[in-house]
């Protein structure tokens, strides 16, 4: 038995647009986008905040592609990128980004981040159940 891949999903940021949004409007925007520990893992290195959340950001673009739920309006707070001790980040999903993979069978999504210069993207891999090979 093997897992099924449901989505695959791929977002690309530019790190000064959530700088200038940061910028223009504060806790408004961190407050509408990010979860409490994606605030405050990209407020341990506040050179580095706007390069982390960018990545994060798309992250969470990339998982409402992988579990094709752009129709749907789902709160970016309820797709939260988690860092592991280790550095491995992982995905948490809550609210109705939660029941929706619940409805959709995901068992796991997979994210993979990275940055450079003024860029950050993120893939992010939504795996349902395991299914029987045929």
């Amino acid at each position: 038995m093997m897992a099924g891949t449901l989505g695959v999903g791929v977002d690309l940021v530019r790190v000064s647009r959530v700088a200038e949004s940061i910028e223009n409007f504060g806790d408004r925007f961190l407050h509408r986008v990010f979860t409490p520990g994606e605030l405050a893992y990209a407020e341990q290195a506040p050179a580095l905040a706007a390069e982390r959340l960018a990545a994060r950001f798309a992250a969470k673009e990339a998982a409402i592609k992988a579990l094709g739920l752009a129709e749907q309006g789902v709160n970016l707070r309820d797709i939260e990128v988690q860092r592991a001790p280790s550095g491995q980040c992982h995905m948490a999903l809550h609210g109705s980004a939660n029941a929706a993979a619940t409805v959709a069978g995901i068992q796991q999504l997979s994210v993979s981040l990275s940055h450079e210069g003024d860029y950050a993207i993120a893939v992010v891999v939504a795996r349902s159940k395991e299914i029987p090979n045929t």
